[in-house]
């Protein structure tokens, strides 16, 4: 049987494997020919043809194989779980409902956080990398070694379940570009004198694929470049220690569910979640019973920020600074994201409020100055936020971008959830430490503030671009407004923004957007108009942060009734279709939305519309 490993450097003691954390946060999978007993097997095994039998209706896993091992791991640990609730109608929800409901939920997630605070889980989803993986690992001569017959017959059972389809076909002006290149320059170049400039170059590419290799501990920023940087150590020298440092760490991008074994984007989403989880956990104000789960998360984010900035000239090397950012996954990863660095700083921030003898000790006020330093460093001119570094280039580019399968790659292009991630991150840093670099703060969130204004589309929404889709920008583009001060009163944006997502509502009470508004850049319900738990999600703390609750709380009432008859018999939420995107048509799995945003969005909504209007009857 697989098993998931965690936090663990391997078996064998890799002399080729480093990590600048103890590989805390590090998920991998192995697989053991005498673990499990035949029941546990057979439950694989039906889970497995489950998967089958019906991937043309649900085409996404439910990451049943690491539910089943935690449930046997941690058996001990789960309490009973209250009473399920269902309700016919919204006049049923009260408080004491929608408490039970994420009492169940937190008890249920909580059985899913490994011991060192994150939560593993499946990010898959681009069918592309898993080829390019195995055709690269036959160039070199590793693939038996490294996907042997347990891994092969895994890869195919996830190839046969799942097919792709072609975007973004490349334009006429490459075939003419790329044609001359192979015909003419290609020749040329390998000619003297014109070999010397080549050579020069084959030499400064090998020495930033180096660079890169070893500032992230040979996990590289994404599954394309690391494949690609293996063949290309590979090439230099087949026995080169680049080459082996490479291959044991091919096993953090592979993760194995019930519909095969995938590759990942990256090493996981380990950091982000984990930023997500915190807030969502807090807004239920349920605190002193789920303290444990808070502390082993704080203990997470305090050990994944990363330490140092990349050696060397950055300037030289292309890069941005990193001391004091969150990264994605886990810091051997070594790139902090600008939404990232905001999130975990939210995170840390909201923890340093809390009881040390709950949470455990607040991280170190200078580190947060470092993460409040990489986010204002991270601002474009025009006030907006891309991901990784400074937008450096023009859209222009996108006439030579070579990929079949992605849009916008060629420059990172600045986007609502980068800067309303930081806007939002920097105004929480600002109540606790008013103090420190408060001009320059403050001038950041109105420059940021000013791009979201200007980037909203005219029906009110804002696309997004790292989430399905609409829906999701615009929760982004209305906790950022409102971060920066804006208000449903003051801001014609924020009550646009509001008036989109109302109108987007379905007869159900819960919003379902397709991945195809993500391809084509129109608002498309999914099939059927049926409601997503993590698009309601979404929807209702969009609304609620914009005071719905306030103006009309029926919407809300209705959301709330979705969300809460669709949590499962054990706590858990139904996994439904794929809610992560990335360059308008790469899907990818975000497997802990499922519970992250039904308990967000129902704390949320027990705290600031339950609660609230018990108190405003009360006082009447």
């Amino acid at each position: 049987m697989w098993r998931l490993k965690v936090s663990e450097g391997g078996r064998d003691g890799n002399p080729w494997l480093t990590s600048v954390n103890n590989h805390i946060g590090r998920q991998f999978w192995e697989f053991d020919p005498n673990l499990g007993t035949p029941k546990e097997r057979a439950q694989v095994e039906k889970a497995r043809l489950e998967f089958r039998n019906n991937r043309f209706r649900s085409e996404h896993s439910s990451d049943l194989l690491m539910r089943l091992q935690f449930a046997k791991e941690k058996e001990s640990d789960q309490m009973e779980l209250p009473t399920q609730v269902k309700i016919k109608s919204e006049e049923e929800i009260n408080e004491e409902v929608v408490t039970t409901t994420l009492r169940r939920g937190l008890r249920f997630y909580s059985t899913l956080q490994a011991e060192d605070g994150f939560w593993p889980g499946d990010y898959g989803g681009p069918l592309f990398l898993l080829p390019g993986l195995v055709i690269g690992l036959s160039v070199t001569g590793a693939l038996d070694e490294i996907l042997p017959h347990e891994h092969s017959k895994e890869i195919r059972r996830y190839l046969y379940n799942h097919q792709e389809d072609l975007y973004y076909p490349h334009p006429i002006l490459q075939d003419v570009l790329w044609g001359c290149l192979h015909k003419v320059g290609e020749p040329l170049l390998m000619r003297w004198p014109l070999s010397n400039l080549r050579q020069k170059a084959l030499t400064t590419v090998m020495d930033h694929i180096h660079y890169e290799d070893e500032n992230t501990q040979y996990i590289c920023i994404g599954a394309v470049n690391k494949v690609l940087n293996m063949i290309c150590c590979w090439v230099e020298d087949q026995n080169s220690e680049a080459y082996k440092c490479h291959l044991s760490r091919i096993k953090d991008y592979l993760w194995v569910a019930e519909d095969g074994m995938k590759m990942q984007g990256s090493n996981g989403s380990q950091c982000w979640d984990v930023a997500l989880a915190v807030q969502a956990i807090l807004s239920t104000n349920l605190v002193n019973e789920y303290g444990s789960v808070l502390k082993k998360a704080h203990y997470f984010i305090k050990n994944t920020q990363v330490r140092r900035d990349s050696y060397g000239i950055l300037r030289y090397w292309y890069r941005h600074i990193s001391k004091g950012g969150w990264p994605f996954s886990t810091p051997d990863n070594g790139w902090p994201a600008s939404d990232c660095t905001a999130e975990g700083l939210k995170a840390a921030l909201l923890l340093s409020r809390m009881p040390c003898e709950i949470v455990g000790e607040a991280i170190a006020a200078d580190e947060l100055h470092d993460a409040v330093n990489v986010v204002l460093s991270l601002q474009n001119s025009n006030g907006g936020f891309a991901s990784y570094e400074l937008t450096r280039s023009y859209a222009w580019l996108e006439m030579i971008n070579p990929a079949e399968t992605f849009a916008d790659t060629m420059i990172d292009y600045q986007y609502v959830e980068c800067t309303s991630a930081a806007v939002e991150g920097l105004n929480a840093f600002m109540k606790l430490y008013p103090g420190h670099r408060k001009k320059e703060i403050e001038a950041c969130i109105a420059k940021a503030v000013q791009f979201i204004e200007s980037i909203q589309l005219p029906d009110g929404s804002w696309y997004g671009s790292w989430g399905v889709c609409y829906t999701y920008g615009t929760w982004f583009g209305i906790k950022g407004l409102m971060a920066g001060g804006k208000t449903y009163q003051t801001s014609n944006s924020i009550r646009r923004a509001c008036h989109f997502l109302l109108s987007k509502q379905l007869d159900s009470g819960g919003w379902g957007e397709s991945f195809l508004s993500c391809q084509n850049k129109v608002y498309t319900n999914l099939e059927g108009n049926k409601p997503h738990i993590v698009n309601t999600g979404w929807a209702m703390l969009a609304l609620i942060e914009a005071g719905q609750g306030e103006r009309d709380p029926i919407p809300l009432h209705g959301a709330a009734k979705v969300l809460i008859n669709s949590q499962m018999e054990n706590g858990d939420f139904p996994q439904q279709q794929i809610m992560g995107v990335f360059n308008k048509n790469c899907m990818i799995s975000y497997s802990a939305y499922r519970n992250i945003f039904p308990i967000w969005a129902l704390g949320e909504y027990r705290n600031r519309v339950l609660v609230l209007h018990k108190c405003i009857n009360q006082r009447k």
